[in-house]
């Protein structure tokens, strides 16, 4: 069972990530001849103020902008 694990900030629809999880199956299955239904992907959304670049979170250079 493959495992693809996505982290990103929160802000996308529904929509948009039910489109990231087909188009992740779908490339794995293409690159290595898989069955579909053996690919597993979460989603995780990790706040702003929980994510940081160089020691400072996403929120704060965020507000500095």
């Amino acid at each position: 069972m493959p495992l693809i694990n996505v982290q990103q900030t929160p802000g996308k629809t529904a929509e948009q990530k039910a489109e990231l999880v087909r188009a992740l199956t779908d490339a794995y299955v293409g690159a290595t001849g898989g069955k579909p239904e053996s690919v597993w992907v979460t989603v995780q959304e990790i706040a702003t103020d929980s994510w940081s670049i160089g020691g400072d979170t996403l929120a704060a250079r965020a507000a500095e902008r």
